[in-house]
């Protein structure tokens, strides 16, 4: 089976029911699927498995395959991050991302002080000063690529790997705000700054300082954010009575 058959149909199926072209509740027919696609029954059928996987769908006997609700759908996962950041729920999605990295990262950072490894501790404090440089002179592919690994490491170094699972999910959010036109052309001194001094701190073993600014970051980002997810509606996961 071709992967790259696989990948586009996983892509076509995935975004449009993200994006609600396939509402919840839609019935698709694997024979359809295999026409509209031009692909064989066993692409479809693995790419129907992977969306099952993602909680997007559900196959019904006799009936075909159904669009599941957004409840339903594993929010952690990033091939779902990123079909969210790319429609109209960008703003709702961009909001549970930053309310989620404000809850852990300063935590994550204030562990990284208490627990990383050296030489994590010096990777930091030389990507942070890179980042700054990058960011001042409007090298933004530079900057997305040493954002991204600065906090990968600062997740990595809590020494918690629950926290450290959230990378992938930093990654998609970072890199779909610089893909989707939503980070100015020159980051702001002060994020700058706050990056160097999450650093330091890290360094130096002094965990409130380093939960400090990077509660400082998450602020500033959210600031920044809020106004395009404003009226956006939030997902409200029902809890089943045990």
């Amino acid at each position: 089976m071709s992967t790259s058959l696989h990948f586009r149909a996983i892509e076509h199926l995935g975004t449009r029911i993200v994006s609600g072209k396939l509402p919840t509740g839609h019935v698709m027919l694997a024979e359809h699927l295999e026409d509209e696609l031009k692909v064989s029954r066993s692409v479809v059928r693995e790419a129907v498995r992977v969306l099952q996987s993602l909680g997007l769908v559900e196959t019904i006997k006799r009936v075909g395959i159904r669009v599941l609700p957004a409840h339903r759908w594993n929010p952690f996962d990033p091939m779902v991050i990123r079909w969210r950041l790319a429609g109209e729920g960008r703003g709702a999605q961009l909001r549970s991302l930053a309310e989620l990295r404000f809850a852990v990262e300063p935590a994550a950072a204030e562990l990284a002080a208490e627990n990383a490894p050296g030489t994590l501790r010096s990777e930091l404090v030389e990507i942070s000063l890179a980042m700054r440089e990058a960011g001042r002179a409007g090298d933004m592919a530079t900057f997305l690529e040493l954002d991204i690994r600065f906090h990968a490491l600062v997740l990595s170094g809590s020494g918690n790997e629950m926290f450290a699972n959230l990378i992938g999910q930093v990654t998609e959010t970072l890199t779909g705000r610089t893909v989707h036109g939503l980070m100015p052309e020159h980051p702001k001194e002060a994020a700058l700054q706050w990056h160097v001094e999450v650093a330091q701190a890290i360094s130096d073993g002094d965990g409130d300082k380093a939960r400090e600014a990077s509660s400082s970051i998450m602020r500033e980002t959210i600031a920044d954010l809020s106004p395009g997810w404003a009226g956006q509606p939030r997902v409200f996961v029902p809890v089943e009575r045990r």
